[in-house]
């Protein structure tokens, strides 16, 4: 791993920008190597990835693994696979009981810089709202059901736009069956060939 890489991920790691507005410590958690060919891009940590200090340790993880067609052992492989949150810390809960949004200050303040230190990704799952709407721009639609049936338009530019993995869509999984008929065998092969080109 490069030095800037290794300095801007401990720098990442001190972070504490949003401490003022949390529920909890910070505790930024996420996965980065200059040589991963995939990019999981998604929300903010849950309660199960902020106390064990691992992305997507949880339900929801087990069925994006699933949807991308990796073992676990793969998708905590960093040297082939980055995960890099909207917000690298838990925000805490809303009043129903669901994680709040991630905070706005993380992806101003690091993104595009982390991103500059990631040369060889081949492939960006972009997971949920928050990721499409900062990585698409203008390209990504009004709903999150129309971005991610766009899902073509963004493949061609090696993005993959997916809902949230989490157990509260699993309505919507069933209300959209082509996402699982049309979309993930597409992207288990895109994975598949983004972790051969490492």
């Amino acid at each position: 791993m490069s030095d800037d890489l290794q300095s801007l991920i401990k720098e990442m790691r001190q972070c504490r920008l949003c401490e003022t507005d949390m529920e909890r410590a910070p505790n930024p958690v996420f996965q980065l190597s200059d040589t991963a060919t995939v990019l999981v891009a998604g929300q903010a940590p849950g309660n199960l990835a902020d106390t064990t200090g691992t992305p997507f340790n949880d339900p929801s993880g087990d069925r994006l693994r699933d949807w991308m067609g990796v073992s676990r052992d793969e998708f905590y492989d960093a040297s082939k696979i980055a995960i890099l949150p909207m917000g690298f810390c838990f925000p805490g809960y809303d009043a129903k009981g669901g994680d709040l949004p991630p905070m706005k200050r993380c992806a101003e303040v690091w993104r595009n810089r982390v991103l500059a230190q990631l040369p060889q990704l081949e492939l960006i799952l972009l997971v949920g709202g928050y990721a499409q709407r900062w990585h698409l721009g203008r390209k990504a639609e009004k709903t999150l059901t129309a971005t991610v049936a766009n899902w073509k338009s963004h493949a061609r530019d090696h993005m993959f736009t997916l809902p949230h993995p989490s157990w509260r869509n699993t309505a919507w999984l069933k209300r959209n069956p082509w996402f699982e008929a049309d979309v993930l065998p597409e992207l288990r092969r895109a994975v598949r060939s983004a972790l051969s080109a490492g």
